[in-house]
Parts: C-alpha cells; sequence; structure tokens
C-alpha cells in the first residue's frame, strides 16, 4: 500500500529507543526525512548514526519538557522545513501508590507527558492549518481509559492527551489537518522487556510462563494474551499520518490487544 509519505518531514520526540525508534524506523521505511529526537545528544547521534543508511535523518537533542528547550527544538525543525507530521512520543511513568506521589512528581508528570506536546501542536498546529495539510499524532495509553491504581497521574496524563487531541481536532475542523491520539497496552520494549525478564528470575519462572501468568492473572481481558510489539504500535501510528487515514480524525486509537472491554 502506497502511503504516499516519501520526502514528509517528521518528528518523532522520545525517538532514541522503545515506540519512538520503531516509528522513526517505519516512517523512514516509507521514504519520509525523520527527525530524531531525546534528551542525550550522544543518543541521538547514535540512533542518527544507526538509521542514515535507511534514508533522510535529523537528530534534534531537546528536553521537550522543558519550555526552553522546546523552542530551540522548534526553531532547528523550521530551519529544516515545513514540519508534516509531528509524533508527540515523549513520555514517562512510574509504579508508585497514589498517596506517594508528590505534587513535584505530579507537574513533572504534566510538563513531560502533557506539555510537551502542547507546546509542540501550539508551534505547528497553525503553520499546518495555513498550508491545508498535516497531522499530529499523540501516544496515548490504555491507561487513560483503563486507570491502574498504581500509575494515577500516568493515567490522569494520558486521558489529558486523549481530551488535547480531540480538541485540536476541533480546532481544525474543516482542514486537511487531523489530531488524533494513539492508545498502546503493554507493549515489549527493550527497557520492558529487560525489567520482565529480571522480574521472572526473582519469580524463578521461565519468562514465558511468567509472560502468560501475567496475562492470565493481571490482564485478562487481553484478547490476544501478549505483548504488543513495537512495531506494531509503529506501523500504526504511520498509517494514522498517512493520506490513506485522512478521514480518521479526532479519534483516539486504539493498539492495546483488546483490554479495553468496549465495542467504542
Amino acid at each position: 500500500m502506497e502511503l504516499k509519505l516519501r520526502d514528509k518531514l517528521v518528528l518523532v520526540t522520545g525517538s532514541t529507543a522503545g515506540i519512538g525508534k520503531a516509528t522513526a524506523i517505519s516512517f523512514l521505511n516509507e521514504g519520509a526525512r525523520v527527525i530524531i529526537n531525546g534528551r542525550s545528544k550522544e543518543n541521538v547521534e547514535s540512533v542518527v548514526n544507526e538509521l542514515s543508511s535507511m534514508g533522510t535523518v535529523y537528530g534534534i537533542h531537546a528536553d521537550v519538557s522543558v519550555k526552553e528547550e522546546s523552542d530551540r527544538l522548534i526553531e532547528e525543525i523550521n530551519k529544516i522545513g515545513d514540519l508534516d507530521v509531528l509524533v508527540n512520543n515523549t513520555g514517562v511513568f512510574t509504579v508508585k501508590p497514589f498517596t506517594e506521589v508528590t505534587d513535584e512528581e505530579w507537574l513533572d508528570y504534566y510538563q513531560i507527558n502533557v506539555m510537551s506536546a502542547v507546546r509542540l501542536s501550539r508551534a505547528f498546529l497553525p503553520k499546518m492549518m495555513e498550508r491545508n495539510s498535516g497531522r499530529i499524532i499523540n501516544l496515548a495509553s490504555e491507561a487513560g481509559i483503563k486507570p491502574y491504581p498504581e500509575l494515577v497521574p500516568y493515567g490522569v496524563s494520558k486521558t489529558a492527551l486523549i481530551t488535547l487531541s480531540r480538541g485540536l481536532a476541533e480546532v481544525a475542523k474543516g482542514t486537511n489537518v487531523t489530531v488524533n491520539s494513539i492508545l498502546p497496552g503493554p507493549t515489549w520494549t527493550e527497557g520492558f522487556g529487560q525489567f520482565i525478564s529480571d522480574m521472572a528470575k526473582e519469580n524463578g519462572q521461565e519468562l514465558d510462563a511468567f509472560i502468560s501468568d501475567y496475562f492470565k492473572n493481571d490482564q485478562p481481558t487481553s484478547l490476544i494474551q501478549r505483548y504488543a510489539t513495537v512495531e506494531e504500535v509503529a506501523d500504526t501510528i504511520v498509517f494514522i499520518a498517512s493520506d490513506k487515514a485522512s478521514a480518521i480524525n479526532g479519534t483516539a486509537q486504539r493498539v492495546e490487544g483488546g483490554i479495553i472491554q468496549s465495542i467504542l
């Protein structure tokens, strides 16, 4: 399927690992020009070097949870050209009891998970509307609809992204700019995979058995009864960014394996 993304300029925040990196690769496979972003200059340069043989790759290190760094990122992107696709992927979570989460930690969640997307969208959405072309995709989570008691601040921040996405789609109503959120469920990334592997060893279980027990006991509503791959999430993001998905707008697109028991 030709997605017509060749030469489109794409920013994927938090793209030095995990879903973000897989998304960058998926866009490159479609011929897009991709901007790799992360907080560490060394990590950004490493990924740019790794992926440069696949197509046109730029690297801009910036902590998008900080306004001044977001402003610098925006300036650098504008020097490259008009941004066609913005993927707000940067996010953080910590497993912690609700009563132990401090005000400072709540504010950190909002700066990283929410305000990073707000700032970049505020900068690029008007220009997309002027050109009557563009895509904004915000990485939310199934936790934004199905809250977990050990991840309350994370879930609240992801609900905010879902609302932000629908609100911005309303702002761009009547144009060819679309804004959607993506809701991954449990996804097997490098870091998370190591965490689960360590947990299995601590419990004296084989990895496959440990994962099977997790979905049987903790995620029994999952229809696929496994972790999603980063490639599955990334390919969904890239499709939503394409002309083939131009009628998909203002939605919360689930990639969570059916964990949320709802027909809508």
